[in-house]
This record gives C-alpha cells, structure tokens and sequence, in this order.
C-alpha cells in the first residue's frame, strides 16, 4: 500500500470519526458513531479520493463527499442486518442486538440524511449532477435489495439475474464513489463514464469473491466462519451454477439440504461444498471473476490521464481481486 493510500485512509479516518459527533438526543446519534466505529475496508471513501487524485484533484475538497459514501454504506448495513436478524458486524454486536429494533430503525434513517448533509459544500454548479447520481444509486441499493430478498422464496434464479442483483446491491456503490469523485475533480463525461465503469466490474468482482471466500476462505485470514451463506441456502453464484448443472443424484442432495431442518452445520457445509468440487465451481467461479476483473483494467487503461496516475488503482484492484478476506 503507498504511502499516498495511507494519507487517503487517514483523512478518512478522521473524517469519519467527527461525523454526528456531540448531536443530541445521543439515543439516536450513538448508534451511528457505534457502527461508523466498528471499521471495516472503508473502501467506498477511498474510492472517492482516489478518484479526485486521479483527475489531479486536492483530495482534501472532496473528503465530505467520501464520508458521504460511507455513511450511507453502513446505513445499508444497519438495516441489512436488521432484516437479516443477524447477531454480529465485524465482531461485535449488531445494533438492533446492542440496543433494539426501533433504534436500529430510526438511526439508520438518520444515517441516510447524515449523509446527504455531507453534500453540503459541494460547489454550486457539481450539486444537482452529484445528487442526482447519489440518489439513483441509493434506490439502486433498494431494488439489489429487494431482489436478493426475493430469491429467498425461489429455487429458480438464473445466473444473469443474480448478477444483476449483486451489481446493484453492491457494484453500483462502488462505482458511484468512483463517479462523485471524478464529477468534482472535473473529469470530462467520458472519463467519468469509464471510471463508473470499472466500478461496476470492479465491484462485481468483489461480490463473487465474496462468495466464494465464504465457502473455500481460510477461517483465519477471512474473519468469520466458513460456510455462512450455504447454512442459510443463500443464492449465491455458487449455489446457482450447482442447481442447474448437477446431475439428478447430485441435484436430489442439494435439495435435500435447502429443506432440511435440524441438520449438523458441519455436516451441511461439507456434503454442499463436496457438491461444488465434484462440478469444479471453484475454477469457474474464479474464472468469472477474473473476466470482470480484466474488463475493470479495460476500463481504466481507456482513461485519458497518464498511466503513472493509474497505478493506486491497479494496486487496488490487484488487492481486491486477489485478497483472503
């Protein structure tokens, strides 16, 4: 990581750590500090001034936007976790577990309207352009949303669609990061349409290693139990790809598991996961991975600033596509 990343993710750091700071009541403002707290990749801010410093923007007027992104991502999460009745956030209890539903409910609104308050000091002529894509990509989220909690009831989800869930639940975050920076480091239409663009590949790429971490991810490096999403018949690009290529043997096991009830965690993992080799999804999930990953580098070797200017970027997507976690 360069020494630039590193500044980039300081300024961030301490961004982030003044947002909602002395707000009253603090029942409704804690929560917010408590999940902006908890870490995480912080990706989506960085993802802003990295693209401010591409355009050979100070970063520095683009860093209220950036908390903007994340604010709204951990939004996202409050009340994702909230509709998942999940327990833990990196590692340490949910919001709605630490204090209850209502507050989850309602802090999180106020997470949303935080977050555009950070647009605020966007210049006059960027706020309609930056509002306008912020707001798309927020009722984007809903639908990647809704779509994922759709599948829950099917058995029938093709592969095209769920890919089209995960770019809207996840991609388009990314690449409006990505976007909102290079609008206020006045890059012209078409950099900025190729800068979305390796977002979209970028995060889609991310996505489907997530999925595929949770199955065949080493507990150490990837922070959290291995098999989640088969425990709890996520569809998943792996699970997809199985119910439609597994022969009748294969296909009447699989379905087994998805109804089961009262079943070994372990046993389930194992016997999915057994599934999965026999029809080597590993490989061809990486290799879908790997294409979206190459069209990201497509995207941005077309843009039209020198190539030294590119290479925090690279390394970036490097990190992404090859991480453990």
């Amino acid at each position: 990581m360069s020494n630039k990343v590193l500044v980039f993710e300081q300024k961030i750091k301490e961004a982030i750590e003044k947002v909602s700071q002395n707000e009253q009541p603090a029942t409704l403002f804690e929560p917010i500090s408590y999940i902006l707290s908890l870490g995480g990749k912080r990706l989506r801010p960085l993802l802003t001034l990295m693209a401010a410093d591409l355009f050979g923007r100070d970063v520095d007027a683009v860093v209220e936007s950036a908390v903007a992104m994340e604010i709204f991502h951990n939004f996202t999460l409050m009340h994702d976790d909230l509709m998942d009745n999940a327990d833990m956030r990196r590692g340490n209890p949910v919001v709605h577990k630490k204090w209850n539903h209502r507050t989850a409910i309602l802090s999180g609104d106020a997470m949303l309207i935080e977050a555009y308050r950070y647009f605020e000091n966007v210049p006059a002529e960027k706020l309609p352009i930056v509002i306008r894509f912020f707001s798309n990509m927020a009722m984007d989220v809903c639908r990647g949303q809704q779509y994922d909690m759709d599948f829950e009831q099917r058995t029938n989800v093709t592969e095209s669609e769920y890919l089209e869930m995960i770019r809207l639940k996840t991609a388009v975050l990314l690449a409006c990061s990505l976007k909102i920076g290079a609008v206020l480091a006045e890059a012209t239409n078409a950099d900025a349409a190729l800068l979305y663009e390796y977002g979209i590949n970028i995060g889609l790429a991310f996505q489907l290693k997530d999925d595929l971490l949770d199955v065949y991810g080493d507990p150490k490096t990837f922070g959290k139990k291995i098999g989640g999403d088969i425990l709890c018949n996520k569809k998943t690009y792996l699970l997809i790809k199985a119910l439609k290529h597994s022969n009748k043997q294969q296909l009447k096991e699989l379905e087994m598991w998805l109804s089961k009830t009262g079943f070994d965690p372990e046993e389930k993992i194992k016997a999915v996961r057994n599934i999965y080799d026999e029809l080597n999804l590993k490989s061809i999930s990486e290799n879908l991975i790997e294409k979206y990953y190459f069209a990201s580098l497509d995207c941005l070797s077309a843009i039209n600033v020198p190539d030294d200017r590119k290479e925090e970027l690279i390394t970036l997507s490097e990190n992404l596509m090859y991480r453990e976690k």
